[in-house]
């Protein structure tokens, strides 16, 4: 064999290598954001000549309450931030406390670094209660139960106000009941889900609160949604279908790289 044979064989081994490990390292870089659930119908356009269809997804509505300092807030009063939601109410004896206090855990998480006085930070995300037994859960009882864990209120709210508004919220906008594989009865929220919102009100995930697995993922999805405030679109993973186009391609180049040698080389031999 000579050289310019052994050379094209090198290349034609090399070039899939080479393109397999750059697309490979890429993807393992590449950052998958955290789902949208919740479509509510799809659009059909016409792009590039071809007819394409876009999920049109379901955009939470607003609700206004009265939160554990008095104040009347609603929803969307909370701007450019991801916004973590519960259920809970302040006599529950089974989960609620965990849940609230698995929640503490995840706000102190948010501190500002290097902060002495331990300030969490306000502007990635904003935690919200809802009380489901409102009856019972007064502004005062709501913010006794809240000091009684140590939250910090700059950006956890505590609600109360109507019961019809809060199930319907839970319900219809939430769809708390949609992905649970617990039971939930529609006369009593009682969930441990925690739900995840981004800045446009748009569900991005349903966690298990009592799980730390589950909220460790959800700290890390919040993480992930400052990134897409900050940078945009996500980042495509890695796609087989695409990683078998860069093989043809670069056996394609490789076949023509030869042909090209051998027919030049038949050249100067004459």
């Amino acid at each position: 064999m000579n050289k310019k044979a052994f050379f094209a064989i090198c290349i034609a081994v090399l070039i899939p290598v080479i393109s397999y490990l750059l697309v490979k390292g890429a993807s393992d870089n590449a950052v998958v954001m955290p789902s949208r659930y919740l479509p509510d119908s799809t659009i059909d356009t016409v792009k590039g000549g071809k007819l394409v269809s876009d999920t049109i997804w379901h955009t939470v509505g607003d609700i206004r309450l009265v939160n554990q300092l008095g104040d009347t807030v609603q929803l969307h009063d909370i701007k450019g931030k991801a916004i973590v939601i519960d259920f809970f109410f302040t006599s529950c004896g089974s989960i609620c406390p965990k849940l609230t206090r698995n929640m503490v855990k995840l706000q102190h998480s948010f501190i500002t670094g290097g902060d002495p006085m331990n300030k969490v930070d306000t502007s990635v995300v904003h935690f919200v209660s809802f009380t489901v037994d409102p009856e019972r859960d007064s502004v005062a009882r709501l913010k006794d139960y809240a000091d009684r864990y140590g939250v910090s209120h700059d950006n956890w709210w505590f609600l109360t106000g109507s019961k019809d508004s809060i199930y319907s919220f839970a319900f219809n906008e939430l769809k708390v009941d949609k992905f649970s594989t617990e039971p939930i009865d529609t006369n009593f929220v009682h969930t441990s889900r925690y739900v995840l919102l981004d800045k446009y009100y748009q569900v991005r995930g349903y966690y298990n609160g009592l799980d730390a697995a589950s909220i460790s993922k959800l700290a890390k999805d919040i993480g992930l949604l400052m990134l897409e405030k900050d940078k945009g679109p996500a980042v495509l993973p890695f796609d087989p279908l695409l990683m078998g186009v860069f093989f043809v391609l670069a056996i394609i180049i490789t076949i023509l790289a030869i042909t090209f040698i051998f027919k030049k080389k038949k050249t100067v031999n004459r």
